[in-house]
């Protein structure tokens, strides 16, 4: 009887949510001298920048998110992950995929002509090191974005961001991140609930996420091919290396953190942080981690501790918690409760987030509303960022510096298909903090 009843509840928070998706396109269609799409259209015109898993993916969610969206130029490094995409995207959504041959791009300029098209809003998939610059081309030539998380892997990348930001505000376009823990209803529930006190005043959290541990991705390019250069290689098996994802703290974790940052209404004033690299053996892991434990001390002194693994065999968990005077509230991917004063357990609809996103984007670039999560996604960027800086060198961390005086730039010297010598494993204690 409960399955039963949380498949009706699903399916009744699946048909409300589009309708009222559909409503809101269709009464965002007159928006008149709100219009900054396509003049004279109501159609949105999409370009894909990056063409992997979570670039179809996401180019999936966006099509189906709203009716008169349409891709219709898309760019990659790699020709045979551009086309594959392609097939894919045309397979799922026939006619909604317009992406001609004269609008496939490819190399390390892609970006750059997929934003010289005729295209209204952008998908940036590329890998988080890439972020910062694409973003900044984009908003330069007047285009709305989406763009995956995290938003840079250094404090040089994310002062970018929110230089980038901050131009898309005074040219009134969109920026919509992938922190899509920010649209689960739950979430969302017991977030205004924390917000409005219910749990009194926060004194500490905890923050968990272990397990899941991706030994085993991307199986083809573990191995490296004759004729593949370093940088080829290193873009293949790009989440195990610290200058393209910024290390699973932040390529992935950033979710997890974002949460706490939205809890306590603030980023981080400094933190603590260890780690190190127990399971990941060999040039094939690159140069991440694969655990991590930061303290973070937020205003008035509250500590959240964070602990972070990805070793495969492990027990898995993830999970937020907030302990405040009146009560806690417990976070999960499903469940959002609070136990103490004011108890609380979330028993709603459940649409879904990764749809939501997009719909919400689609809706204000048509009403011509403003809706800019840039400087927030980029804050809780650098906090993951501040996190593993302090885990590789041992030293502590203040927000202040790592946001203004911190010149760690992972950029390499040229982007090129050639010889990129990997960095070496972080040590903590010897590692310099830049």
């Amino acid at each position: 009887m409960k399955d039963e009843r949380e498949a009706k509840r699903a399916e009744f928070s699946r048909r409300d949510f589009m309708k009222k998706s559909a409503a809101v396109s269709v009464a965002t269609l007159g928006a008149g001298a709100n219009k900054v799409f396509a003049a004279g259209s109501d159609k949105i015109r999409l370009g894909l920048i990056g063409c992997g898993g979570r670039g179809t993916y996401d180019s999936t969610n966006c099509l189906k998110s709203a009716d008169g969206v349409e891709l219709v130029a898309m760019g990659d490094r790699f020709r045979e992950r551009l086309y594959s995409a392609l097939k894919t995207l045309k397979s799922r959504l026939g006619e909604k995929v317009k992406v001609t041959e004269d609008k496939c791009f490819v190399g390390f300029d892609a970006f750059k002509k997929v934003l010289e098209c005729d295209v209204d809003m952008v998908i940036l998939t590329e890998p988080p090191h890439f972020r910062p610059e694409h973003l900044k081309a984009a908003v330069e030539a007047g285009k709305h974005v989406f763009m995956e998380k995290p938003v840079a892997v250094d404090p040089v990348g994310v002062r970018s961001v929110i230089a980038s930001s901050e131009l898309a505000d005074r040219k009134k376009l969109t920026i919509v991140a992938g922190t899509q823990s920010r649209r689960m209803a739950h979430i969302i529930a017991v977030m205004e609930r924390i917000h409005n006190g219910d749990i009194g005043k926060i004194v500490g959290g905890q923050c968990v996420r272990i397990g899941d541990g991706m030994l085993g991705w991307s199986p083809g390019t573990k191995v490296r091919q004759p004729g593949w250069s370093d940088m080829e290689w290193q873009l293949k098996r790009w989440l195990f290396l610290t200058w393209l994802s910024g290390d699973f703290i932040t390529e992935m974790h950033i979710h997890n953190l974002d949460v706490m940052n939205w809890a306590l209404g603030s980023h981080p004033v400094q933190c603590l942080g260890l780690g190190g690299r127990e399971v990941r053996t060999g040039p094939e892991y690159g140069n991440v981690y694969d655990h991590f434990t930061v303290e973070y001390e937020y205003p008035n002194g509250v500590r959240i501790e964070y602990m972070g693994s990805q070793i495969d065999g492990c027990t898995y968990r993830s999970d937020e918690r907030v302990v405040g005077t009146k009560g806690s509230a417990y976070i999960d991917s499903g469940n959002a409760i609070i136990e103490g004063q004011n108890p609380f357990k979330y028993d709603g609809p459940a649409p879904s987030p990764v749809i939501r996103q997009h719909a919400d984007q689609i809706a204000a670039i048509r009403r011509g509303k403003r809706l800019n999560e840039g400087k927030r996604v980029a804050e809780s960027t650098l906090t993951t960022i501040m996190g593993r800086m302090s885990a590789y060198t041992g030293r502590a961390l203040k927000w202040e510096w790592a946001m203004n005086a911190s010149k760690l730039d992972l950029r390499p010297a040229k982007y090129e298909f050639g010889n990129l010598p990997m960095r070496p494993v972080a040590v903590p204690g010897k590692t310099k903090l830049v």
